[in-house]
C-alpha cells in the first residue's frame, strides 16, 4: 500500500484543492493519506468525503507550529518546531476556536512581513510590492494565510522566477514569527480533540526541526525525551527531507519509547512529491486501517 499521512491542500500553502489531490492520489495509487494543513481544518470534511468517493483511506490530519525552547541549546530564543495532529475531532470547539484565532493572526503576520519587504525594496530604489495591501495577493487565497501566497504573488508579478527566489532573496530575512504555541497547548488541543499528536520531521535540514538545534541525532533524541516526549504520541520517522540514517535512528528511537510511527511526503504540489516516500504497511494498521 501506498501511504502519504502529510500532504497540504490550498487551504493553507499547498497549490492543489481537495478534489485535485484525492484525483492525483488515485492515479498514482495511495491507499492511505491525510491532508495536514497548517493552522486549518477547513478541508477535512470534504476530504473524507473524497476519500469514500475514491475508495481511499483518509486520516483527518492538520500541521502546527510550536515556539520550542530548550534551557541548553537555546535559552534566550525560541525555535519554531512542527507537530502533526491525527485522527481528532473536527467539530471540537476549542480546537476550532484556536484554529480561527491562528488564522486571523497570520493575516495580521502576512501584513507586517508586506512592510518589511516593502521596506527592503524602497532600500533597493524598487518600486512596492503591492500598492493595495494584501488585497491583490489575498484574492488568491483560498485558506490561511501564509508566506507562499505573497512568493507565488512575487512569481505571478514577475518579480522572480520561482518560490524558492522569493523566499532567498525577501521572505527569509522579511520573516515574522508566527503566533506562539507552546508544547503543552499544541498537545492538549489535539488530545482533548481525541487526536494523536506527532512531532513532524525531526531531522529536516532546512525546514523546522531539531537540527536547529543540533545536528546530532542521539543530541536530538535526547531533547525529545527531556522536553517533548510526554506531550507526543509518535514521530514522523519517514519523510522527504530524511536520509537513510535518520529514517532508522527514528524507527529504533521510536520503537525503543514506544511511540507510534508515521511518514509522507510534505507535497505542496512544486513539486509534486505525493506518493514518494517509502512508508512501509505497518503504519497504517495504527490507525485502524
Amino acid at each position: 500500500m501506498i501511504i502519504d499521512l502529510h500532504i497540504h491542500s490550498a487551504c493553507s500553502d499547498g497549490l492543489y484543492s481537495a478534489e485535485k489531490i484525492f484525483e492525483k492520489a488515485s492515479e498514482i495509487g495511495i491507499g492511505l493519506l491525510s491532508i495536514t494543513d497548517h493552522d486549518s481544518i477547513e478541508c477535512q470534511k470534504k476530504a473524507k468525503s473524497l476519500s469514500e468517493e475514491y475508495g481511499i483511506s483518509y486520516v483527518y490530519g492538520v500541521e502546527l507550529s510550536v515556539s520550542f525552547t530548550h534551557h541548553f541549546y537555546n535559552s534566550s530564543r525560541p525555535i519554531s518546531l512542527d507537530f502533526l495532529g491525527y485522527e481528532y475531532n473536527p467539530d471540537d470547539e476549542r480546537l476550532n476556536k484556536k484554529l480561527k484565532e491562528l488564522r486571523s493572526y497570520r493575516k495580521k503576520r502576512a501584513e507586517k512581513i508586506l512592510e518589511r519587504i516593502n521596506f527592503e525594496r524602497s532600500n533597493e530604489n524598487k518600486m512596492p510590492l503591492t500598492c493595495k495591501g494584501l488585497d491583490e495577493i489575498e484574492r488568491y487565497v483560498y485558506g490561511v494565510f501564509g508566506r507562499p501566497h505573497i512568493a507565488d504573488y512575487m512569481v505571478r508579478k514577475g518579480i522572480v522566477k520561482t518560490r524558492n527566489e522569493a523566499f532567498e532573496k525577501y521572505l527569509t530575512k522579511c520573516n515574522v514569527e508566527k503566533m506562539p504555541l507552546s508544547l503543552e497547548d499544541v498537545s492538549s488541543l489535539i488530545k482533548n480533540a481525541g487526536g494523536k499528536l506527532f512531532l513532524a520531521h525531526p531531522n529536516h535540514p532546512r525546514g523546522s526541526s531539531l537540527i536547529k538545534l543540533t545536528q546530532d541525532i542521539e543530541e536530538q533524541q535526547k531533547i525529545i525525551t527531556k522536553s517533548i516526549l510526554p506531550f507526543i504520541d509518535g514521530i514522523e520517522c519517514w519523510h522527504s527531507s530524511h536520509d537513510r540514517n535518520s529514517i532508522e535512528r527514528y524507527q529504533e528511537y521510536a520503537k525503543k519509547k514506544k511511540l507510534l510511527v508515521s511518514g509522507g511526503s510534505d507535497c505542496h504540489q512544486d513539486p509534486l512529491l505525493m506518493g514518494s516516500v517509502e512508508v512501509p504497511d505497518y503504519v497504517s494498521g495504527q490507525f485502524g486501517m
